[in-house]
């Protein structure tokens, strides 16, 4: 029998979709299955991107050039310009999602062996997208007694060495929900400047900010053209997961050129998914924004206030994005997710989370930690609430009560 390649049997499963076939078996015994355990919006998607969609018409469903078409850049760059990045439609490289925007930048920027420091817990596919592109993922643990803060810069300076060649984090954060300050990005800036290292941000939540929180890029920082590179998507922006579109921008030249040569290897990103984004990007009107981001608060305060009633329970609450990491008192994540799905119901309800350790690099850590996404309207969020109150209650693994002395903490 022919063999399996090394890569691919050390390619890891998605920690989110891995309990999936549970969830499939839960729902054909006639469970109803809470659903936050993946970032799948239901919000809708803006109608005028929708209608650009019904609206086409062309003879021939053509190849696009393999950067993107020069009207979706085009209105990318006006939208992004708007955000103060003082871009170009030549500094935006259009992807089939952020996950190839990613793939992409760390096979432009690292050879095989080289290293890029990410702070963890993170999106747990960056370690997949890093065994695709032969680089290796060095964590630096963030903890959640202090909202999952940016780990002091000499941390970093201690796992640097001659095969470090970036800094990649996601800001809002996927799975934290933590929002990056000023001043991190100011000591993000000096060890990129004098270690001479890209600085890979994920934006893909730019637009979920609460309580009027600013949200920051490294583009608007001077001095670090040449070190940024920002990775886009519309699939949460927009609640357009499956239009898989997203971007690459940079201002340094030579990383757009070879970037693009791994674009041209994949022909290019869909037609009809750029006539959406480009409707998207051009006419979507505020307002959007705005209610989509007070629905999204409603959610996080219900969630946060919720977990912190429940006993041993502790959830800091989240600056953006649209996730949680919250510490339980039980004895394995894995073990509590999978017997949620297996064993438990209350009301014939249950509710599927991610565990936490899948978002880890080091092993061991988050043991007691999973991921939530307030992806559900605030009824179904406040039953999934009480379904796992009830669920801790009973739990064989239950541990002792967690110290709840920080539940006051924003990110």
């Amino acid at each position: 029998m022919p063999k399996i390649s090394e890569k691919g049997k050390q390619m890891p499963a998605s920690p989110i979709r891995k309990l999936t076939p549970l969830a499939e078996k839960a729902k054909a015994e006639g469970k109803k299955v809470y659903h936050l355990n993946i970032g799948q919006p239901d919000i809708e998607t803006p109608a005028v991107m929708l209608n650009a969609i019904k609206n086409i018409d062309f003879k021939v469903w053509a190849y696009t050039a393999s950067e993107g078409t020069v009207a979706y850049r085009k209105a990318l760059a006006q939208y992004y310009n708007k955000l103060g990045y003082n871009i170009t439609p030549e500094d935006i490289l259009v992807t089939t999602g952020g996950s190839e925007a990613i793939i992409i930048s760390l096979m432009t920027c690292l050879n095989q062996g080289d290293e890029v420091i990410i702070p963890e817990p993170f999106y747990a596919n960056y370690n997949a997208y890093a065994c695709q592109s032969d680089s290796v993922v060095k964590p630096i643990l963030s903890v959640i007694d202090n909202g999952f803060a940016l780990p002091p810069i000499a941390e970093f300076e201690k796992s640097i060495t001659s095969k470090t060649k970036a800094i990649m984090i996601c800001n809002p954060n996927n799975p934290t929900g933590y929002l990056y300050s000023r001043q991190e990005f100011l000591d993000l800036k000096e060890l990129a400047l004098k270690h001479d290292l890209y600085i890979i941000a994920d934006e893909a939540y730019r637009e979920f900010c609460y309580e009027g929180k600013e949200f920051l890029s490294p583009m608007h920082f001077d001095g670090l053209e040449d070190h940024v590179i920002i990775i886009d998507t519309v699939s949460k922006r927009y609640s357009a997961c499956g239009a898989r579109l997203g971007c690459i921008i940079t201002k340094n030249k030579a990383v757009m050129e070879i970037a693009l040569r791994f674009a041209q290897a994949r022909l290019s990103p869909g037609l009809v998914e750029q006539i959406a984004g480009e409707a998207a990007a051009l006419h979507t009107p505020d307002e959007y924004f705005k209610e989509v981001n007070q629905e999204y608060e409603k959610r996080r305060n219900i969630l946060v206030s919720s977990l912190n009633k429940m006993e041993g329970v502790f959830c800091p609450n989240p600056g953006g994005a649209f996730y949680v990491v919250a510490k339980l008192p039980i004895d394995n994540a894995d073990r509590f997710c999978k017997w949620m799905l297996e064993e438990f119901s209350y009301e014939n309800q249950t509710v599927m989370l991610a565990p936490a350790t899948g978002f880890y690099a080091t092993k061991g850590v988050g043991e007691n930690e999973v991921r939530m996404a307030y992806v559900l309207n605030q009824t179904d969020l406040t039953n999934a609430m009480i379904c796992l109150e009830k669920a801790l209650e009973v739990y064989p693994g239950r541990t002792l009560a967690s110290d709840k002395k920080l539940t006051n903490v924003h990110l």
